[in-house]
């Protein structure tokens, strides 16, 4: 036989041999695909959790004390207000929400009767 035919043959070997063999990289693209996903996951659960804390923190640090007489009436924030509407429609009493949001009954009727407009 002549060297280029063996040449040939051997090429065309390697050329079926690389179709049949599988390929590496694509396992390698998977496995980095589903690691940046999981890592799109914890970091979306790690953001609602310190959004979920960081209303909480809001909520225990704006204790807001009863008013005093001929002063102003205290603002309560939007998120104290709508942790008390649901705590209402919940079913809790007046006290127990006064206790969990830190503020007087008087203010928390008030709040409850400015939810029903």
């Amino acid at each position: 036989m002549d060297f280029s035919v063996i040449i040939m043959i051997i090429g065309i070997l390697l050329i079926v041999l690389s179709f049949l063999l599988k390929d590496s990289s694509k396992k390698v693209e998977a496995e980095v695909e589903e690691l940046s996903f999981s890592l799109y996951q914890e970091t979306s659960a790690l953001k609602r959790r310190l959004k979920v804390i960081e209303e909480e923190l809001l909520i225990e640090s704006t204790k807001i004390t009863s008013p005093k007489k001929n002063t102003k009436k205290p603002v309560v924030h939007e998120i104290i207000k709508n942790q008390i509407l649901e705590l209402y429609k919940q079913g809790y009493s007046l006290k127990e929400i006064s206790s969990r949001s830190s503020l007087t009954v008087e203010e928390v009727q008030s709040v409850i009767g400015g939810g029903k407009r």
